[in-house]
């Protein structure tokens, strides 16, 4: 049983937790590899779920590999053209909203800790209309590992100034359990309903399957 009076700060991810942009990732990245011709699909993209960009590109150039661009310009291609689809189409996932509302009437801190670079979090925030609903925010583009690795979430808890033992983390990736796992954080899964059942997914100590469903669980 999940019980609010546990926990001190939650802190979110970002894609596919506050927002649906998983699809929105896999259509900048197919759009910008085809034009860089490397032949990737949306479903090879299953593979770097949770990684920071440049991590993402650095492995696929690894993997496969193309010429006519460097690495840095093909991350600022995808990074661009998901600006335009997070503005054109971002919207809040089911329970956003409401359970954000429902941490601030109870006084716990809320914080946000993602892989995504700090021009697409303004994105986001700012299209959602939620930019002055965190404590503190930060991206994994500033420590020297991302997700997996816990730097992130243990950066932000101590700039909430909160034990992570009382840092409740809410993710939908393997990559970012284990970072909250790592960082000795308690971890709901709400999986992102585009990626490929993964069992894996089990080692999350809570699961729900909307974030409508972890507000009722915290409400009881």
């Amino acid at each position: 049983m999940i019980k609010l009076c546990d926990y001190e700060a939650v802190i979110f991810d970002m894609d596919g937790v506050l927002i649906d942009s998983e699809p929105l990732w896999k259509i900048a990245m197919e759009e910008v590899f085809h034009k860089v011709e490397c032949p990737l699909l949306r479903e090879d993209f299953q593979h770097t779920v949770g990684l920071r960009i440049d991590e993402v590109v650095s492995y696929w150039y690894n993997k496969v590999g193309w010429k006519k661009y460097s690495e840095q310009e093909v991350e600022e291609l995808i990074m661009k053209r998901m600006v335009d689809l997070i503005h054109q189409n971002g919207a809040p996932l089911v329970g956003v909203l409401e359970t954000i509302a429902f941490l601030k009437e109870n006084k716990i801190k809320i914080g946000l800790a993602t892989s995504s670079y700090t021009v697409l979090i303004k994105a986001v925030l700012e299209t959602l209309k939620i930019e002055y609903e965190f404590d503190f925010v930060h991206s994994a583009e500033n420590e020297k590992f991302g997700k997996p690795h816990p730097a992130v979430y243990l950066t932000v808890a101590n700039n909430l100034n909160i034990s992570p033992l009382k840092c409740l983390v809410v993710e939908d990736s393997l990559n970012g359990i284990v970072s909250g796992k790592a960082a000795r954080m308690k971890v709901v899964c709400v999986p992102e309903k585009t990626h490929k059942p993964d069992s894996k997914l089990g080692l999350a100590d809570f699961t729900f399957d909307t974030m409508s469903d972890l507000l009722i669980a915290l409400n009881k």
